[in-house]
């Protein structure tokens, strides 16, 4: 068994493998886009959302009060370890007008989504690139066996080449990219379901503490 393991691991093939994935992945996505997907690769073990959802509840809590005791302006005083929510609440306590934190709350949100768009995107063209290289390399794999029929002793090799890229195409798709776009796209749907339900709760804050003024506004146009 440990032979057989042993047989499967050939570093010079599978290094060829790695590099032509790269390549494809990286012309069909750009640099950035292929950055962002290495760096989400930690995300994979330390994102919690559960546990982000709840610490912005509890912050939101805070401002909230904070909020009614001493108004808009004073909520960027409660401090989170989350950047998000740092970023809202500053954005909150510095918004003259209502409709600019929800301007920017919008655009906050389709930025994220779009990045996190990208990088999903860029593991699934890994996911894909993988098989059509191992393809490539089955074939040309056959084609060397095909043109060494009249020497066996160079037909192992070749057989080997036209197996083995197959098999590292599906590892790589199956087992390694699809997963981590899998899970990846899943971090991203939890992570900005609940900063949606930030930015709709501080927009709530938002028009409740701004009501009297639009109120006190109108009376005096009166």
């Amino acid at each position: 068994m440990i032979a057989i393991i042993s047989h499967l691991f050939d570093p010079l093939t599978l290094a060829v493998m790695l590099v032509g994935i790269a390549a494809v992945a990286l012309f069909q996505n750009g640099v950035s886009a292929m950055g962002g997907a290495m760096a989400a690769l930690r995300l994979l073990l330390t994102a919690d959302p559960a546990r982000d959802r709840d610490a912005a509840r509890a912050a939101m809590l805070k401002i909230d009060q904070v909020a009614q005791l001493r108004g808009l302006s004073c909520t960027d005083r409660v401090k989170t370890a989350n950047i998000f929510l740092t970023e809202a609440a500053r954005k909150l306590a510095n918004s003259e007008r209502t409709d600019m934190f929800e301007l920017w709350a919008a655009q906050s949100l389709a930025d994220r989504a779009q990045r996190h768009g990208a990088v999903h995107k860029a593991w699934l063209s890994i996911a894909d690139a993988a098989p059509a290289l191992g393809m490539a390399g089955t074939i040309i794999g056959l084609v060397g066996m095909f043109a060494a029929m009249d020497d066996p002793a160079k037909l192992g090799p070749s057989m080997a080449l036209a197996l083995l890229t197959t098999f590292y195409g599906v590892v790589i798709a199956n087992i390694i990219a699809a997963p981590v776009a899998a899970r990846l796209a899943d971090l991203s749907e939890r992570e900005l379901a609940w900063q949606r339900e930030v930015a709709d709760r501080m927009l709530a804050i938002a028009r409740r503490e701004n009501a009297p003024l639009r109120r006190a506004a109108i009376r005096e146009v009166a």
